[in-house]
C-alpha cells in the first residue's frame, strides 16, 4: 500500500491542547475507542497525573516520551517466501511504524491489566517502559531476539 497513492490523514491531526505535541495527539487517537476523544484525553492526562505523583524528579510528558522511545523496535521479522519455503527475514522498521508499534504495544499491555482503572494501568505501563521493563518492553525485546536469531536470512530482505 506504500507509494504515491497511499493516503495519510496525519495532516488532519492537530497537536494536543495541553502539550502542543503531535505524538501525544496521535497516542490519544490510538487510545480512543468508539470516537470518544474526550474520554481518551481524560484517561491520558489522568495517567500523566498519576505519573507525576509517582515520579517527582521528571516531568510526566518526558516520562511518556522516554517510555515510547524505549519501546520503539529497531528491527522486526517479516515472513518471506523463497523457493517454496517461508523465512523469517529481519528488516529495519521505519520511524512511523516504530511509533505505531510502540503505541500499540503500550495500549495492549495497559488494557491487559484487568481490575485496574485504565488511567492507572496506562501510567504503570508508561513507567515500566520508562524503566525498560514491563510487557510492552518485553514485546520489543522479543522482536529484537527474533530478528537476531534469524539474521542468517537477512540476505532475503527486499
Amino acid at each position: 500500500m506504500a507509494g504515491k497513492y497511499y493516503r495519510s490523514f496525519e495532516h488532519l491531526l492537530k497537536p494536543d491542547p495541553v502539550y502542543s505535541d503531535m505524538n501525544v495527539s496521535k497516542f490519544i487517537s490510538y487510545l480512543m475507542l468508539d470516537g470518544k476523544r474526550s474520554t481518551a484525553e481524560r484517561i491520558f492526562y489522568d495517567s500523566l497525573d498519576v505519573i507525576g505523583q509517582r515520579v517527582k524528579d521528571r516531568e510526566p510528558i518526558e516520562v511518556f516520551k522516554q517510555a515510547v522511545e524505549n519501546i520503539k523496535p529497531m528491527v522486526e521479522v517479516r515472513s518471506r517466501r523463497v523457493g517454496g519455503a517461508n523465512y523469517q527475514v529481519p528488516v529495519q522498521v521505519n520511524a512511523k511504524r516504530q511509533r505505531a508499534l510502540a503505541f500499540r504495544w503500550i495500549l495492549e499491555a495497559a488494557r491487559g491489566k484487568k481490575g485496574k482503572p485504565m488511567r492507572v494501568a496506562l501510567a504503570e505501563e508508561l513507567l515500566a517502559g520508562y524503566n525498560r521493563e514491563g510487557n510492552a518492553y518485553m514485546k520489543r525485546e522479543n522482536a529484537h531476539k527474533q530478528a537476531e536469531a534469524n539474521k542468517a536470512f537477512a540476505h532475503f530482505a527486499w
